[in-house]
């Protein structure tokens, strides 16, 4: 019998893209199919499950975790424990009062216990500020509450430029439809700030009177362009009066002479005990754009009979249904109806030119007026210069520096070709500067609304006193 080698095994090494990363360990045959030997030997897929395991939770100080089970590494097998029994913690206990180690997680409460053992927050510290939470200490972390506080919220809404309406920028404005705003130009500003002062809040009727010793000096223009600014700009009533007992003619130059001579101041007082509305007032009014207009009688037999007696009966009913009240009186100071003027004036507004009889007119109607028992008066007086005539050879600033020491104000109103033609005013028809002096003269008379003086409507019975607080 012939002894024949053994054929050599074939290589059982599994090519290199079957290869695993990682290497089996090696097993014998006498442990192969041990059971413990299974049960507690680590693989290398037990190691990468216990990889993939989440980190067990954070547990009290000394305590040890009660459940069953954990990881099954390498020395439970060496020491012979089973997979079920507990494992021990064997991380080192924290001292109490300690704080835990950095980049662990802050041990929790254990379960069931009472709450005064529970952690307080620190005081507010620097790294513990005011702002955290500390229920022993509401004020840590609530503002200081301010219930006066009116401008908390003012800056919350964006402010935007205000629409141009004139000139390039108003253009500008419209052609890009609101995307290019460059603002308001100065005059609009300066518009504006007139509007806002015409518009201040009157509590009861206001009377003006538009006085003047000589003729010719603009006194009706005046008044006339007074009574259409704070008419035009105004919610309330405003009416205007001519009270010149010398056929005056500001009918004329507010309604037109044949609408003026239809009905007049006579007519109204030859029926004052029926008016018992605005209604009835009205059908002895004429209305210029929003202006009420009562003109005076043109028979000169009868205007004279207009007495301080019929001004105070006509002027205690206006007050009953307008607000402003506008007076053009004559220029003769002695005459009854502009002593009862002057009596029950609440503002005055005297007439002047920056010539040398003009101006010398308005400083001899302030020296009466303070010699006559009309003192009060001159803290309020406006002093207008009316422009119509003027010369080269006057130095006006002269003028103007007397009566800014001695007035509440001095107003320019400028000479304009639809004033000089004697017309009927058409208010949109004069020229820009024209139109910001009348502004403001309303303005200056509107700042005067509130102002409590003694005199005027209040005194006389017409106003109460407490309708100006």
């Amino acid at each position: 019998m012939s002894n024949a080698s053994a054929p050599e095994p074939s290589s059982t090494v599994p090519s290199p893209s079957l290869q695993r990363g990682w290497d089996a360990p090696a097993v014998s045959d006498a442990t192969a199919h041990s059971p413990e030997a299974t049960a507690s030997a680590p693989t290398p897929i037990d190691g990468r499950r216990a990889r993939l395991r989440p980190a067990p939770l954070p547990w009290a100080q000394g305590e040890e975790r009660d459940d069953a089970g954990g990881d099954d590494g390498p020395a439970r097998a060496a020491t012979g424990e089973h997979s079920g029994s507990p494992t021990p913690d064997r991380r080192a206990p924290t001292p109490p009062g300690a704080a835990p180690a950095q980049g662990s997680r802050e041990a929790a409460p254990p379960v069931g216990a009472p709450a005064a053992e529970l952690p307080r927050p620190a005081a507010p510290s620097p790294t513990n500020p005011p702002g955290a939470y500390a229920p022993d200490q509401p004020g840590a972390y609530r503002p200081p509450w301010e219930a006066d506080d009116d401008d908390l919220l003012s800056g919350a809404v964006r402010q935007r430029k205000a629409r141009p309406t004139e000139g390039w920028r108003g253009f500008c404005y419209a052609v890009t439809n609101g995307r290019i705003n460059p603002g308001l130009s100065q005059a609009e500003v300066r518009l504006r700030k007139q509007l806002e002062r015409i518009q201040t809040r009157l509590h009861g009727a206001h009377s003006t009177a538009v006085i003047s010793l000589k003729g010719g000096v603009g006194k009706t223009t005046v008044t006339s362009t007074l009574g259409l600014a704070l008419a035009e700009y105004r919610g309330d009533r405003v009416i205007a009066i001519d009270a010149n007992p010398d056929a005056g003619t500001l009918g004329d130059r507010l309604v037109g002479e044949k609408l003026a001579a239809q009905s007049t101041v006579r007519d109204l007082l030859d029926n004052l005990d029926n008016i018992r509305s605005s209604t009835d007032l009205a059908r002895y009014t004429h209305l210029t754009r929003r202006l009420q207009v009562l003109t005076s009688e043109q028979d000169p037999e009868l205007s004279e009979a207009f007495s301080a007696t019929d001004y105070e009966a006509v002027l205690k009913l206006l007050s009953r249904y307008f607000e402003a009240i506008i007076t053009d009186s004559g220029t003769g100071l002695m005459h009854s109806a502009l002593q009862a003027t002057l009596t029950h004036a609440d503002s005055l507004v005297i007439v002047g030119a920056p010539t040398h009889d003009g101006a010398s007119r308005a400083r001899k109607t302030m020296h009466w007026l303070a010699t006559h028992g009309h003192e009060a008066l001159l803290e309020h007086v406006i002093v207008v210069l009316s422009r119509d005539r003027h010369s080269s050879q006057i130095d006006e600033s002269v003028i103007r520096s007397y009566f800014d020491a001695r007035c509440r104000a001095v107003i320019e109103l400028p000479q304009d070709p639809h004033l000089q033609a004697g017309s009927q005013i058409d208010f949109d028809a004069l020229a820009p500067a024209t139109r910001d002096a009348a502004l403001e003269l309303a303005a200056t008379v509107a700042d005067n609304f509130n102002h409590p003086r003694h005199g005027g409507l209040a005194t006389h019975g017409f106003r109460t006193e407490t309708s100006r607080e």
